[in-house]
């Protein structure tokens, strides 16, 4: 793995959430709380259906954005994926964060060929998400988000990584 565009992930400067919304118990609720809570930049929240989410603008499509995110974290339905990817690298975000499960194998296969030309780095999917504690930042549907310090943890499992958040 090489380290190109990983401070887009662990660091970016503006983050859209796709499928944000407030409904509820929702994947896409979580982590739009979890992000109104800690991303210092600019916050585009994403969603066909809704026009705001409490008193902030929702934005219809990627292409509605006034700037291409640095980071874009992906809670839609699986066949929405690898063409929003796709989308998103041809306008210029350099990462990707794929919350969303249930992927089939041709469609993860899609999502990957999608990314390439762009070369958009993509962690996921089927994850919890992202927690950047140095960079204040909370792209997940962890319950609770993680402090900063002078360890690094990285984990496939969403369990194994909110049982570390409890401890």
């Amino acid at each position: 793995m090489t380290i190109r565009h990983l401070v887009h992930v662990l660091n970016p400067a503006s983050v859209a959430l796709f499928g944000a919304s407030e409904r509820g118990g929702g994947v896409g609720a979580s982590v739009w709380r979890n992000l109104q809570a800690s991303c210092r930049g600019a916050l585009y929240p994403v969603n066909l259906k809704r026009g705001r989410l409490g008193d902030v603008p929702v934005y219809a499509r990627a292409a509605d954005l006034p700037a291409a995110p640095e980071l874009a974290v992906i809670c839609t339905p699986p066949d929405t994926v690898p063409a929003l990817v796709a989308e998103l690298g041809a306008l210029g975000t350099r990462a990707a964060v794929i919350v969303t499960a249930g992927l089939t194998a041709a469609q993860k296969q899609a999502m990957l060929d999608a990314a390439r030309p762009h070369v958009l780095r993509l962690l996921g999917p089927n994850c919890i998400g992202l927690l950047s504690p140095h960079a204040g930042l909370n792209a997940s549907f962890a319950h609770i988000g993680a402090t900063p310090g002078e360890l690094a943890f990285v984990s496939q499992s969403g369990a194994l990584v909110t049982a570390v958040l409890d401890w």
